[in-house]
């Protein structure tokens, strides 16, 4: 590990040491705020400091070892102890490089998923409403909560276009590689001739902003439209005009919200979602520079990316950004069965960030 590297994890564990001392301080537990910030700084750089302890540990095992070797009974042993102590510090070195990666703030929290209906007709809207399920069931499997919040069914199944928030610790950290363009190949159901058709789909993976300054809008900005809800929801939401559309004038960004009986609780919604999307433009704009030298593009904007690619004939799934990254196993994937994605995706993601610390240390 470079010297550079090597302080900079020592400067962590000496400010989780410091934020020790600050959450036993009288001040800052009676500050709910700071507490809270402090705590959670805190449990991030639990890691770092019991990682560095353990090193110490294997370093100290080592010399023990190696002090071993000059008794002649005891050097078989010694040997033994050097190559378990040896291999325990290659692996330590890994996981606090790993540590060094810097985290992403929004990782532990909620997002929006969207995903459009592309080129294809019926069978992208079709498979528009595949990826969902896909998604909504890994959420099931992950113990997260998913609600429709705006939807617009195709006319033979799917949908053109359909917005949920998806609830749940961790949930923005495992799918925020997902965003781009996902394509389809397969033969319809409406396809007589049994030809293989392709179509496509977009996903766009947006975090809710819970932390940092909050996203002032000037109401003056805002074009505000009323309609009648057309997905479930009973008598009263498809009979009154309930659901908000809400046009973001200097963006140009719409969000829509109907799920909800008052227009009000609508309204609430739809601002939420709005907000975060401003809040995650800003950050795209601040990623830009840095995201286009990246295979995985996140905070980048750039959802035209063709990311990957279902050939049902095959049974395979492809992942365009990563070389080899290809699964025969769409069948469970399509059930949520998307660790094996997310994981690969995630040491990519990893990998490049450590590459660019070495690079700048």
């Amino acid at each position: 590990m470079l010297p550079t590297l090597r302080r900079k994890l020592e400067a962590l564990a000496e400010r989780r040491d410091e934020l020790e001392r600050l959450l036993a301080d009288p001040g800052v537990a009676a500050d709910q705020d700071r507490f809270r910030a402090f705590s959670r700084e805190f449990s991030q750089l639990e890691p770092v400091a019991a990682a560095l302890a353990d090193e110490r540990q294997a370093r100290d095992d080592l010399a023990a070892a190696q002090a071993m070797q000059a008794d002649p009974e005891l050097r078989e042993l010694a040997d033994e102890e050097i190559a378990a102590a040896n291999a325990r510090l290659a692996e330590l070195d890994d996981t606090l490089m790993a540590l060094l990666v810097p985290r992403d703030a929004r990782d532990e929290g909620d997002l929006y998923l969207e995903v459009r209906a592309g080129t294809g007709g019926d069978e992208a809207a079709i498979f528009a409403g595949d990826l969902l399920r896909m998604y909504s069931r890994y959420a099931e499997r992950q113990g997260w909560r998913v609600e429709i919040e705006s939807a617009s069914p195709g006319e033979h199944g799917g949908f053109r276009e359909v917005i949920a928030r998806v609830e749940g610790r961790g949930a923005y950290a495992h799918l925020k590689f997902e965003s781009g363009t996902h394509r389809v190949q397969r033969v319809p159901e409406t396809e007589s001739q049994g030809r293989i058709h392709t179509s496509a789909a977009t996903v766009a993976i947006i975090p809710v902003e819970e932390d940092g300054p909050p996203i002032e809008i000037n109401p003056a900005d805002l074009k505000v439209d009323t309609f009648r809800s057309s997905g479930a929801g009973g008598q009263h939401v498809n009979k009154t005009e309930s659901a908000i559309r809400i046009t973001h004038v200097p963006s140009g960004i719409v969000v829509e919200s109907q799920t909800e009986r008052s227009q009000h609780a609508n309204r609430d919604k739809a601002m939420k979602r709005l907000k975060a999307m401003l809040a995650e433009a800003e950050a795209e704009k601040q990623a830009a520079a840095t995201a286009a030298s990246r295979k995985l593009q996140v905070g980048s904007g750039d959802r035209s990316q063709r990311i990957r690619t279902y050939n049902y004939p095959q049974g395979r799934i492809t992942d365009h950004r990563v070389e080899g990254l290809t699964l025969y196993d769409l069948p469970n994937v399509m059930e949520g069965a998307l660790d094996p994605l997310v994981e690969r995706l995630t040491r990519e993601h990893q990998a490049d960030e450590l590459a660019r610390l070495t690079q700048e240390a």
